[in-house]
């Protein structure tokens, strides 16, 4: 991975969205997937007392975020879109 993500975030690959008949739809027609799988995270953020706090995902997890929150990104490597996301814009993980 050529994109490692600093402090507190996370390059997550959104998950893609196909009907119940398996057509997929154009970006366009779609809305965004709120889920994704984390691929990289950053080292963790330094709090007040300047100690590093170490971040509670991993890579793997698969996340669930807001709708709008995040940075898209291309991978200039293989050509892939990612997001970078804060950890606070993360609402949750699944188990």
């Amino acid at each position: 991975m050529s994109i490692q993500p600093l402090a507190d975030r996370v390059l997550v690959k959104r998950n893609t969205v196909t009907t119940k008949g398996g057509i997929l739809l154009p970006d366009s027609a779609q809305e965004k997937p709120k889920e994704g799988i984390i691929v990289a995270v950053g080292p963790g953020k330094v709090n007040d007392n300047g100690q590093l706090e170490t971040m509670s995902l991993k890579i793997g997890d698969k996340v669930l975020f807001s709708s709008y929150s995040g940075t898209e990104v291309k991978n200039p490597k293989d050509g892939e879109t990612y997001l970078i996301l804060n950890i606070d814009d993360i609402l949750g993980f699944f188990a």
